[in-house]
């Protein structure tokens, strides 16, 4: 079973390349690049099943053996993230299949949107697998290559600029990452991440505290952890709706996965735990007060997505097996429902002409099923009982009060407001876009929409577009796998608190790479 682990980074990259050998058979693109993620979701399942019943999985590329070779892990937890990710990888390009066809791919070239994607994919595989920093780099690095293109694919002035601070902002992420890498192997004399944990003890504890903050910094930009995500909202919007959805779906997650191995593996128990716990909650905050004063759907959508990455801060920062569980299970959730969230904006982008809640209304008439498609996913963000958010959000809670500091329960308190504050948001949403006439769109008046403001640069009403059954069956799917988190919440929660079993300190991850190791 060793041999499937590379097959998950191999296999999209072939598909790459095989895209760009097609590319002018948009048609035969299309074709590789779905049997590719489907390819990767069912080796990924077939891993998930195998790392939960017989325990973890380990390649060590070209027969070097660790720490001197490159070695991919697979545990619990990056199986989770892999199944997940392609998942949703799938679901996206689906979507975006059925807008080329409707628009004759304006949007997104497919001679260079489909190898783009698949490389994205490869980078983001790549990171989840990874077990030294270097290599983690490299996936990072693979797929920020591949969302410079992405983000900018047709070459408007908008995507153009934040395409611009996206790259900044990532090229600085990225040189801070590979100066905290050179900085500890210059400590330890390693970038194997089951090594380095094994060394760390040895360095002095000032030390491990600038490799650690410059670590959690590099980290923390790429997953949007306040204050180091101001760069998020006017990057994501300007985006093709595919490409939005995916990059709020899935980047930012690899940026918490790698703050999650990083706390449980290189740095357990750290005394930064406090600090981390004050920017969930700062993350929290800020990133829902955004999102309640926009009146752009998909703005508003981006500062929801800054807000949740607290909650997924907020476990790993309590530092126990609880928080650790619950964070995991929160990731796979948010990954499921925002994804889904972005694709129902586009839709009703293509429908209304706009995705300003001032300029739509009437939409639950012109069509019942988008409304139910973005109804779902809100509530469910939103945290309303039985759904996975609602479940996540307690499991977290219970982590937090188990923890019973006057911080844990502050955090508690904040995150049950700003729970309700993102309903409100997207309610709001819901009510403005679907359910108000849309005779009534013109002049209208409203506390709900007092003190909202418009994306930068003001917004364009474009004409309304059909939706292509391929779109709206794309968005179903996502919603039906967001409720699917809700009925068999057990099962997955389950997988998640034995992915947070395996990261109780470093000892489980050390012994797959080093079986003879004892690690703590």
């Amino acid at each position: 079973m060793n041999a499937l682990v590379p097959l998950v980074v191999l296999i999209p990259l072939i598909g790459a390349a095989s895209a760009l050998v097609l590319g002018r058979r948009p048609h035969a693109q299309r074709l590789v690049t779905i049997a590719a993620l489907v390819l990767v979701l069912v080796i990924g399942a077939v891993m998930l099943y195998v790392v939960d019943t017989s325990g973890p999985l380990m390649m060590e590329v070209g027969g070097w053996a660790a720490p001197f070779g490159i070695v991919l892990i697979v545990d619990r937890l990056a199986a989770l993230m892999v199944v997940v990710s392609a998942l949703v990888l799938l679901a996206v390009l689906v979507f975006s299949v059925g807008q080329g066809l409707a628009d004759g791919d304006q949007e997104t070239p497919v001679s260079i949107y489909y190898p783009t994607y698949l490389i994205l994919a490869t980078g983001v595989f790549n990171a989840f697998i990874a077990g030294d920093l270097f290599n983690l780099y490299v996936g990072f690095e693979i797929l920020l290559v591949a969302s410079y293109v992405l983000i900018t694919l047709g070459g408007t002035e908008a995507r153009i600029r934040a395409g611009t601070t996206y790259i900044v902002v990532s090229l600085v992420s990225s040189m801070l990452f590979l100066a905290s890498i050179a900085m500890i192997y210059g400590a330890v004399g390693t970038v194997n991440i089951a090594q380095i944990s094994l060394r760390m003890a040895e360095i002095p504890i000032d030390v491990q505290i600038i490799l650690h903050i410059m670590l959690l910094v590099a980290f923390g930009i790429k997953a949007a952890v306040f204050p180091l995500s101001f760069w998020l909202p006017d990057s994501y919007p300007t985006a093709p709706a595919p490409v939005t959805a995916v990059f709020a779906g899935l980047l930012t997650k690899v940026g918490v996965y790698a703050i999650i191995r990083t706390e449980t593996i290189i740095f357990p128990g750290s005394e930064l735990n406090p600090a981390l716990l004050v920017l969930a909650l700062l993350t929290m905050v800020v990133g829902v007060l955004g999102a309640v004063a926009q009146a752009d759907i998909k703005r508003l959508l981006s500062f929801t997505l800054v807000s949740h990455i607290g909650y997924m801060i907020l476990g790993v920062a309590l530092g126990s097996v609880a928080g650790t569980a619950a964070a995991t299970f929160y990731i796979v959730h948010h990954i499921v429902v925002q994804t889904t969230l972005f694709l129902g904006a586009g839709l009703i982008e293509r429908i209304g002409g706009s995705t300003s809640i001032t300029k739509l209304g009437g939409l639950l008439k012109a069509s019942p099923l988008i409304a139910l498609l973005f109804f779902i996913p809100a509530l469910n963000l939103g945290g309303i009982p039985p759904f996975s958010g609602f479940i996540g959000k307690l499991a977290l809670f219970q982590a937090a009060a188990e923890q019973g500091t006057w911080l844990a329960w502050a955090l508690i308190g904040a995150g049950a407001v700003v729970s309700l504050l993102t309903l409100y948001a997207l309610m709001r949403v819901w009510n403005m876009a679907f359910w108000r006439p849309e005779a009534d769109v013109e002049g209208y008046e409203s506390t709900l929409l007092d003190n909202v403001s418009e994306a930068p640069g003001g917004h364009t009403v474009t004409e309304t577009r059909t939706v292509p059954k391929l779109m709206i069956g794309a968005t179903a799917g996502m919603v039906v796998a967001s409720v699917a988190l809700t009925v068999f919440a057990g099962p997955l929660f389950g997988i998640s608190t034995r992915a947070g079993e395996n990261l109780e300190g470093p000892g489980q991850y050390v012994q797959i790479v080093f079986p003879e190791a004892t690690g703590d």
